[in-house]
């Protein structure tokens, strides 16, 4: 029987959370059920992640590799990945960092949308100027913060303006991936 590894990562932080083996049967079952099965080496048995503890993962998405020899499946976890009852099968192993791309998606969703009570919906139905103006403020308190204030308080006013960047970017059709691509054209 063919094993094919299957790396399981968190739909919301991109951490990993372990890596286990998938056969064809277990691979029809995953996408059939939307929930992760695997092939059990100890057991020599199909496994579905989650039946008896109930942690189980719904399956976002499934990536094969270029050889066709490995899967990346993008789950978001219902409790623990690890049978240890950790969140991840490698507690040592850091997330990503934060994806912009996640925030872009539900900005460009709300300048679309616009549901009310949102505050980039306020943001994108005032308009440019508003935007901009915004931009400006937290530039300032930035730098008000890194001249004059905690750690903390700089990360959170860092935030701020990224944010408010994001929304000019949204609004004027621009993404990080851009920004990105500039950067590394800079950096040639």
């Amino acid at each position: 029987m063919k094993l094919t590894p299957a790396i399981v990562r968190d739909a919301k932080n991109g951490a990993i959370l372990t890596l286990a083996y998938m056969s064809e049967e277990s691979l029809q079952k995953t996408i059939e059920t939307g929930e992760t099965w695997f092939w059990s080496r100890s057991r020599n048995e199909l496994w579905h992640k989650g039946a008896t503890s109930g942690n189980t993962q719904r399956v976002v998405h499934i990536a094969h590799d270029c050889d066709d020899d490995a899967l990346v499946v993008t789950v978001e976890p219902n409790g623990p990945a690890c049978h240890n009852g950790t969140f991840s099968c490698f507690p040592d192993v850091p997330p990503p960092a934060f994806d912009l791309s996640s925030l872009m998606d539900v900005l460009r969703s709300r300048r679309a949308e616009r549901p009310e009570g949102s505050y980039s919906t306020y943001l994108f139905n005032e308009g440019l100027d508003k935007i901009l103006k915004k931009v400006g403020e937290e530039s300032t308190e930035v730098v008000i913060a890194a001249k004059n204030e905690s750690r903390e308080r700089l990360i959170s006013e860092i935030a701020d303006l990224v944010f408010h960047v994001s929304v000019l970017m949204a609004e004027k059709g621009v993404d990080w991936s851009d920004v990105g691509a500039e950067l590394k054209q800079r950096a040639r």
